[in-house]
């Protein structure tokens, strides 16, 4: 660092007054603009692949990275660039453009627009009006191809049309007609949630204002015949955040199915446990955030629950459309996930050594959310500065000129996906002789119908229409066990009609009104969306896990659908103090790639893949490699942890001694042996570090070959074919690269293969998997799997496996809609990822 922060120091010396000295960089792998911009081909503005190519760059590398990567670049042939709050008359600003208008409720605005070479807007305004209209205008300028096609489809959000996530609307270009009655609705409780907010939320809806007038400010200019944008488009637009990012749970009757799946396969007894054990509910072994306790509904019962209705495996019939063209795929997936809502985006990351673990004694920042590789990007950078307003960082549409993920003067901020359960499925008895009337309460109901418009993509059209009970929409249809009657499916999800509530904890952030960790921490739990949150400033670290968390009557267990006659509605929501959270944590990191914030906080019903080998033990297995961190060392874990495969790293060693047990068929696959090891001990990277279009190490290519056969041996002598097949439903066998690599059976096969081995186990399944439980036969299984792979790819590639490679084209990670550049493969974030540190 000695080396690097002079050079910083001279970077950011035109930094804001009330800034102190730093090293604050960022790169956002989308860049700024999207095709057609005005400013775009302005002199001095780098292509826009440059920050894609600079986030590429540092993928090579692994663990070499040194202070040298730590110098911002004004020309787009480093690494990170530079993230000072800028002065207005900084020499680095080459455009400049200087708007007004007027805003309801805030009379005449003005703004001076400038712009870097990166194309990054800086905003200058007398007052924070302006900065607000001035981001609105930003947004118009660079996004406007995703205003255009976004701010209907995120209707679909707002309403939660089964099987249709908004996100897929928009990025599968797909055009959105709701109906008047389902805006209308929908609009109206948007602001009657926001209004109740008190002051707040007047400013809220006073700022949304004022940001319209930006927006159509820029549309007045260029697309004069467009529709003005409402509030209605900004709530909808937040809708497609909340779906995308900020809601778990909702996957009761896919958990259901597979457990009645089970206990028919394995009877009643074992097929519970068998559910336990692979559902994974609370591990406690899994990796936390947090070392404290935030216990929270930890422990349910599979045998008894309170107001279950088992569903039959098999019966589930879906209520979703069936679009045109490509989501059909996604609509087939729905019917057979019995899932109503979208993937959600899970490999963002951040790591925080806290004054304790850093060399300086200030904290230490690297991280941000993944929101996956799009071109144009869902978000886009700002710098503003106004009275109260000094922030940079990451925006994007639905914030009405607010910062999503930045800094402040001496802070920085992130967020990751925290899947908390906020969505649950209700079993409606159906009554009167039909599906559409259920019984509440004692009363025989009509199910609402809603009529939600047309979906076009082409020449072809869908009509959508769904029914809606009290609790929320009906995705479908099902018998249940015992009774073999027909029950409709509903799901409720708490933050409805609260989307945009959400902007109040940004609020906070870009006016300046946090000071503190304790600030911080307040300022998150106004949000009813699921988020981890973390804060970095000159001597605090700190994180919360927010989200409004429904509490069920005691007995009932979430994972799994409850009867919706009335007796087992929410209780309440827990309380903002029961959230986990930490500030300055005793060992000195905060750590977090999506998974467990705390010990006895459970998984939600979507997550079967918190179990207790996480890919979050890649970074704090770099971190222990050094006794006390600098921000180049957390930046070097984060980059060899994003190329590492976690099964070779983690699983490895465990997986080693199981075959040891038993004996090499012969010594060829002996060889194949070897090779995996060597790739465990030179760090088990995917990266192709020499550019020769092939992953460097054999193991991967090895590994990759024989998972399918190595898995089943784990897993399915044990379960059969058919559960398998449906446990990759619940959990895939390995979320593959490009994939993050969040889940896999390899949780699943560290846990059980201990187990068998003798070895202390916290915990431990109620049954033995691998060989059917037997060490013998798991080992030779094993063995065996391994033999197959290796005369599959001899037959390939020939007989030494030191030669086997896997081209590396096959996880290249590329941009859509639109392309951008084709890159290696790494498991980083990419909305912003961010590196820093306040303080000496």
């Amino acid at each position: 660092m000695r080396r690097a922060l002079p050079l910083a120091l001279v970077v950011l010396g035109f930094m804001a007054p009330t800034a102190m000295a730093a090293t604050t960089l960022n790169v956002i792998p989308h860049g700024q603009w999207e095709p057609g911009v005005s400013w775009g081909t302005s002199p001095g503005v780098l292509p826009a692949e440059t920050q894609a190519q600079m986030y590429d760059r540092l993928t090579p590398l692994f663990r070499d990275v040194t202070d040298a990567q730590l110098i911002p670049s004004a020309d787009g042939t480093g690494f990170y660039k530079s993230a000072a709050l800028v002065d207005e008359n900084d020499p680095s600003l080459i455009t400049a453009e200087n708007i007004a208008g007027t805003a309801p409720g805030a009379g005449a605005v003005s703004a001076r627009i400038k712009r870097d070479a990166y194309g990054v807007p800086h905003i200058y305004s007398d007052t924070d009006a302006g900065v607000i209209f001035a981001a609105g205008y930003v947004v118009a300028t660079d996004r406007n191809l995703l205003l255009d096609q976004a701010r209907a489809n995120g209707v679909a959000g707002l309403v939660d049309i089964p099987g249709v996530p908004a996100i897929q609307l928009v990025l599968g270009l797909y055009t959105y007609k709701p109906t008047k009655k389902v805006i209308d609705e929908a609009t109206a409780l948007q602001t009657k949630s926001i209004e109740a907010q008190g002051a707040p939320g007047r400013q809220l809806l006073s700022d949304i204002d004022v940001y319209l007038a930006g927006i159509n400010l820029w549309y007045s200019q260029n697309r004069p015949t467009a529709p003005r944008f409402t509030r209605s488009d900004i709530y909808a637009l937040n809708a497609i955040k909340s779906q995308f990012l900020g809601q778990g749970g909702g996957e009761e009757v896919a958990n259901a199915t597979f457990l009645d799946a089970a206990r028919s396969k394995l009877g009643a007894t074992r097929g519970n446990e068998a559910y336990e054990d692979l559902r994974g509910r609370y591990d406690p072994e899994t990796a936390t955030t947090a070392t404290r306790k935030f216990p929270f509904e930890t422990r349910v019962s599979v045998t008894k629950p309170r107001g279950m209705v088992r569903i039959v495996n098999g019966s589930f019939r879906s209520t979703a459309p069936k679009l045109p063209a490509s989501t059909r795929a996604a609509a087939a997936r729905a019917a057979t996930d019995d899932h109503p809502y979208g993937p959600p985006q899970l490999a963002s990351n951040i790591l925080i050594a806290s004054g304790r673990a850093s060399a300086t004694g200030s904290p230490l920042f690297v991280g941000g959310p993944q929101i996956g590789f799009n071109y144009p990007g869902l978000t886009l950078e700002m710098d503003l500065h106004g009275p109260n307003i000094h922030v940079r960082g990451a925006t994007s549409a639905p914030f009405p000129g607010y910062m999503l993920i930045g800094r402040g003067a001496d802070y920085a901020w992130t967020l990751t996906s925290a899947d908390g359960d906020i969505i649950d499925t209700y079993a409606e008895t159906l009554c009167g002789g039909s599906r559409t009337h259920y019984r509440y309460k004692g009363k025989c109901r009509a199910m609402e119908s809603v009529d939600a418009g047309t979906i076009t993509k082409g020449a072809k059209s869908v009509h959508v229409k769904f029914r809606r009970t009290v609790h929320g929409p009906v995705y479908g249809y099902a018998k249940a066990r015992g009774t073999g009657k027909e029950v409709a499916l509903s799901t409720r999800r708490s933050s409805y009609g609260q989307e945009t509530v959400d902007q109040l904890f940004f609020q906070q952030m870009t006016y300046g009104r946090v000071h503190s960790a304790n600030d911080f921490i307040r300022a998150a739990y106004k949000t009813p969306q699921t988020f981890n949150s973390f804060y970095a400033s000159t001597n605090e670290a700190a994180f919360v896990t927010s989200g409004r968390l429904p509490l069920r009557p005691k007995g009932v267990n979430p994972d799994l659908p409850v009867s919706g006659e009335g007796k087992y509605e929410w209780k309440g929501y827990l309380p903002n103090s029961a959230h986990p959270q930490v500030i300055n944590p005793s060992s000195g990191y905060i750590v977090n790639w999506n998974n467990k914030p705390a010990k006895d906080f459970p998984a939600s019903d979507s997550r079967w893949n918190e179990q207790s080998l996480q890919r979050q033990q890649l970074l704090t297995g770099e971190l222990a490699r050094q006794p006390k961190q600098t921000l180049a060392t957390v930046l070097a874990a984060a980059n060899a942890a994003a190329t590492e495969d976690v099964r070779i790293v983690e699983l490895w060693p465990t997986l080693k001694k199981m075959l040891d047990r038993g004996k090499a068929p012969n010594a060829a696959t002996k060889q194949v042996v070897d090779a995996l090891q060597a790739w465990h001990d030179a760090g088990g990277s995917r990266r192709d570090a020499d550019h020769d279009g092939r992953i460097d190490s054999p193991g991967a290519e090895i590994l990759d070959t024989a998972w399918k056969g190595l898995t089943d041996a784990a897993l399915c002598d044990r379960l059969g074919t058919a559960l398998c097949k449906q446990l990759e439903g619940r959990n895939a066998r390995f979320d593959q690269p490009p994939g993050g690599q969040y889940g896999g059976w390899h949780q699943y096969m560290w846990k059980d293969l201990r187990a068998m081995l003798g070895q202390k186990v916290a915990g431990a399944y109620h049954l033995r998997y691998c060989g059917d439980g037997s060490v013998k036969s798991c080992s030779k299984e094993l063995w065996a799997a391994l033999d197959s792979a290796r005369k599959r790819l001899a037959a390939q590639q020939g007989p030494d496996p030191t030669a086997w490679r896997a081209p590396e084209a096959k996880e290249q990670i590329t941009f859509a809609p639109l392309p951008l550049i084709s890159m290696q493969y790494t498991n980083k974030p990419t909305g912003i990822h961010q590196v820093m540190q306040f303080g000496p």
